[in-house]
């Protein structure tokens, strides 16, 4: 069983395709596949419907689409100190991180933080920089190993035997084409698509533009795997305000940015920065 999903140019036009097949299938879908073109492309529809989806998510008190994004890849951090910078700066506000989300929140951390085990050695990694690296070394050399480029979120040591809250991106794969062309397939566990999947779109074309950029690759396309996709919906009072949103008002937001205008001018490879109103703390 699974739910294909036409290509779509851009991750905001990619997530309410997708959004909108999985609302036509009351709500729940499983292995919905979508393949994004162009994962930094941004057009005018695209802008309204990052708005709406924002606006939304702030209104009900949830993690905006930008602090969805930061969560994979923290943008403002590399516009602040560059690629030099990145791993420091991270490094440096992650002990606030730790006290503002969960573990699973914290995807950036376990793509560049990793405890490598053998024997009795132990130490600790950068998976994130050590698949640069090598990409860089195959790109300038004669014959390039193209398949050799993957990340595990999923944690044994961490995620095994929980029920609940356990990190819900499980796995990503680049790949490089025979032209130098990156591009990225992911594996979601679960994905909730009103409160989750616009700024994992986003976050995840931003981690691999940097990946490209950092590598000397050209960016390709995005490719998500959502192996179980919900139209997610919940309410809880915390510090006596009410977070989350009902089902209707989920189905009434999709339906919203389904109503919106089709608009066909594309600026291709920008920045999202109408998305990006919240950034990581420097």
């Amino acid at each position: 069983m699974y739910t294909p999903i036409a290509t779509q140019p851009t991750n905001a036009q990619a997530w309410l395709a997708a959004a909108a097949a999985v609302q036509d299938a009351r709500g729940e879908a499983y292995n919905v596949v979508i393949d994004i073109e162009d994962p930094l492309g941004i057009s005018p529809n695209d802008h309204a419907i990052l708005r709406t989806v924002d606006d939304f998510l702030r209104r009900h008190h949830a993690n905006t689409v930008s602090g969805v994004a930061n969560t994979i890849f923290p943008q403002g951090l590399l516009d602040r100190h560059g690629a030099n910078g990145l791993y420091a700066a991270y490094e440096a506000v992650l002990p606030r991180m730790k006290q503002m989300t969960r573990d699973w929140g914290r995807y950036f951390d376990r793509m560049t933080s990793w405890k490598k085990v053998k024997g009795k050695d132990i130490r600790v990694i950068n998976p994130l920089d050590d698949l640069i690296k090598f990409m860089k070394t195959q790109i300038d050399s004669e014959r390039t190993y193209r398949n050799t480029y993957e990340m595990t979120i999923y944690d044994p040591t961490r995620d095994a035997g929980k029920v609940s809250n356990r990190q819900c991106l499980s796995f990503l794969s680049f790949k490089l084409t025979d032209d130098k062309t990156l591009m990225l397939t992911v594996m979601y566990r679960n994905h909730h698509y009103v409160g989750r999947a616009l700024g994992n779109f986003v976050g995840l074309g931003r981690l691999q533009a940097f990946v490209a950029a950092q590598s000397g690759a050209r960016l390709g396309s995005l490719t998500c795997i959502s192996t179980h996709a919900e139209i997610d919906a919940g309410k809880k009072t915390q510090n006596g305000v009410v977070q989350g949103w009902s089902s209707s008002e989920a189905n009434d937001l999709i339906r919203q940015c389904r109503a919106l205008p089709v608009l066909t001018s594309l600026s291709a490879s920008s920045t999202l920065q109408a998305s990006a109103q919240t950034e990581l703390p420097a």
